[in-house]
């Protein structure tokens, strides 16, 4: 952890739906490792999760901010650039579930979960990605999902906003890269979060049988594949798939 704290220090990361789950856990894992840390979320976060950013010891900003607004998303950039002067670490954690099968989900649904899932995701990467590429150096991690690679009954909106996810993920990688600024995404598979400790014990056992490892993951190990891809100098435009052997 020393070693990862210096590597980190004096960077700022912005984190994105962090108020809980695997947000949260990434911008704790940020914190502990030495960088000052931005916390978005539609809301303020729980007190508590704030108490244990700062007990880390680096400097905390909560921005609150709806990112599927784009004057918004970009106040959030502007608002930690002013207060750190600079952005080094993006992580594009925010989402938004609407489930429904195909033939009974609303536009509304579908624009909803896309506008912030994906939309949301470019809202506050452009002005980021541009001062990264000013600054010749930057890392950016987006939150895919296997859904988005694989697809899942009820989930066309979700799965289609986490496919555009990967597609971004490599065109900006592919357009940073010459500047120094990577770009990767994560690609998590069920995890343990709030809302899968919401489904019926007979749902999580029919998931449960797909996967090899025979367990959910947890927040804290997305996080540490977030800290491994901002970490990899040589890791670009790669989709990193955690989700126990699921795909």
């Amino acid at each position: 952890m020393k070693e990862e704290a210096m590597q980190l220090n004096g960077r700022t990361a912005v984190v994105t739906g962090a108020s809980r789950g695997i947000g949260a856990a990434i911008a704790l894992k940020l914190a502990q490792a030495g960088a000052n840390v931005v916390v978005n979320a539609r809301h303020e976060p729980p007190t508590e999760l704030v108490a244990a950013l700062v007990a880390t010891g680096s400097e905390v900003l909560v921005h609150c901010a709806a990112i599927e607004d784009p004057l918004a998303a970009a106040g959030l950039i502007e608002a930690a650039q002013a207060h750190f002067g600079r952005v080094d670490i993006l992580v594009n954690n925010a989402g938004l579930t609407r489930d429904q099968l195909a033939v009974r989900m609303t536009p509304a649904d579908f624009a909803a979960v896309v506008a912030v899932n994906l939309n949301g995701t470019y809202n506050v990467t452009q002005p980021a990605f541009k001062a990264m590429n000013k600054a010749r150096s930057g890392v950016i991690v987006n939150l895919a999902s296997v859904v988005g690679m694989i697809g899942n009954i009820g989930q066309a909106n979700y799965a289609a906003s986490k496919a555009g996810i990967i597609g971004l993920t490599k065109t900006l990688a592919k357009e940073g890269g010459r500047r120094h600024v990577r770009v990767n995404a994560l690609a998590p598979g069920m995890i343990d979060t709030a809302m899968t400790q919401g489904l019926s014990e007979g749902v999580k056992a029919q998931m449960l049988a797909n996967i090899p490892l025979r367990r959910f993951g947890t927040p804290e190990e997305v996080a540490d594949a977030a800290l491994f891809l901002i970490h990899n100098d040589y890791m670009n435009g790669q989709v990193l798939t955690i989700d126990g052997g699921l795909t």
